[in-house]
């Protein structure tokens, strides 16, 4: 019996989606598609070529939390994420599971990912093996702060038990807040070199600046939303500063104002010793 689900979130990219599906075809594992309201097909195109895959249509795009529709809706102890444009190894998961039934305060495996189609290791990897945090031990490899979604598999409830990934971010770099959530819940996240993602990044993209202004965003809204006071205002001034010749970092600024209601309301600051790992980080 299947004790790993796979789930994917997608918006528009139909025939990336299709090569995904038909890798993950071949593992015989649950799949759910969350489908963040494409209108290209995607719907239609999953229900013909793929009647195996768990397919939840949503009305509009989410983001990010559109993976939490797709892990409330798994069966299974642990989920796998990938993206549309991205799948796994064989053998990955039944590795993956057997490291989180030997470390039951295991909550998140960063995989080795490998981007395709030259087969290279991804740069984000080579940081997460020289983490400055070290391997705690009875852990299976180092612990981050930090991991790339398309190649990362969670325990359930942990996952569950913190939320998942925050609406307020919407999408890119969701990552580091959910890793924080689960370091405050008490639960580790390792990378694992021997548990391998795949990774061809999509040739279907949105604006670049577009992108930067999100992850500037971001990078303000999560500090907002855990960091100490100081470190939120140091935060903003920094983002202001380079606002003055960079219109992404104006945009990003002004993004991140709209979004201080639901923050305020969200806001927990993080505890001394998980303040103390993010700032060893860096």
């Amino acid at each position: 019996m299947a004790r790993t689900t796979v789930v994917v979130a997608t918006r528009d990219r139909v025939g990336e989606l299709a090569r995904t599906l038909g890798f993950l075809r071949e593992l015989d594992v649950p799949v759910v598609v969350v489908d963040n309201g494409s209108t290209d097909g995607t719907v239609a195109r999953v229900r013909r070529e793929f009647p195996e895959v768990r397919l939840i249509p949503l009305e509009r795009n989410v983001g990010a939390s559109a993976r939490n529709v797709g892990v409330r809706a798994a069966g299974t102890p642990y989920v796998a994420f990938s993206d549309d444009d991205s799948w796994w190894a064989p053998g990955a998961l039944r590795r993956s599971e057997e490291l989180f039934d030997a470390h039951p305060g295991l909550g998140l495996i960063a995989a080795r990912v490998v981007v395709e189609p030259g087969g290279e290791l991804d740069p984000v990897c080579r940081v997460m093996a020289a983490s400055p945090l070290g391997v705690e031990p009875d852990l299976p490899g180092p612990s981050v702060l930090g991991f790339v979604c398309c190649g990362s598999v969670v325990r359930r409830d942990a996952f569950l038990e913190v939320g998942g990934f925050s609406p307020v971010l919407f999408f890119i770099g969701e990552e580091r807040l959910l890793s924080w959530d689960l370091a405050v819940a008490g639960y580790a996240c390792c990378y694992v070199d021997d548990v391998v993602a795949h990774h061809q990044p999509s040739l279907v993209r949105g604006p670049a600046a577009a992108r930067r202004r999100a992850e500037l965003r971001n990078d303000l809204l999560t500090t907002w939303l855990r960091r100490p006071w100081r470190r939120a205002l140091a935060g903003t001034v920094a983002l202001l500063g380079r606002g003055v010749g960079d219109p992404d970092a104006r945009g990003a600024l002004g993004s991140a104002l709209l979004r201080l209601p639901v923050v305020a309301r969200q806001r927990r600051v993080l505890p001394p010793d998980v303040e103390r790992r993010v700032l060893a980080v860096g």
